[in-house]
């Protein structure tokens, strides 16, 4: 469990380093994780805690075939960042407008597979980051 807080941040990546390591999990695999993980944090942090807080965010990581299987979870409003149409969360062409959400877009471009609940009072987010 980790603070809302952007300093946290440090603490969360030597979190998902730590369990890398332990698991052997590849180092693409894990640079992907932390990437993912930190989008999610950040957003956490900016939106969903207006600036920050000492509201917990969990993580809990596991190893899952050979792919790093994360649930984040929070207690800010609900807010599923996976809910747009799935055209909408595709990587988009160079040059391309878009006006912002292209770290939910890289997310979810980096994921195996995405989940989304709201439950008990928490925005709870499954993913497996191949």
């Amino acid at each position: 469990m980790f603070p809302s807080r952007a300093e946290a941040w440090r603490a969360v990546r030597g979190f998902v380093e730590a369990f890398c390591g332990e698991a052997g999990v590849a180092r693409e695999t894990c640079l992907r994780a932390n990437l993912v993980i930190e989008e999610l944090f950040v957003n956490t942090v900016k939106h969903g805690q207006r600036g920050g807080s000492d509201a917990p965010v969990w993580i809990t990581l596991a190893l899952h075939g050979g792919h790093v299987a994360v649930v984040y979870e929070d207690n800010a409003p609900p807010f599923n960042p996976f809910g747009r149409p799935p055209d909408e969360l595709q990587v988009p062409e160079p040059h391309a407008h878009v006006a912002g959400g292209l770290g939910v877009i890289l997310a979810n471009a980096l994921a195996a597979s995405v989940d989304y609940a709201y439950v008990f009072g928490r925005n709870r987010i499954r993913l497996e980051i191949r």
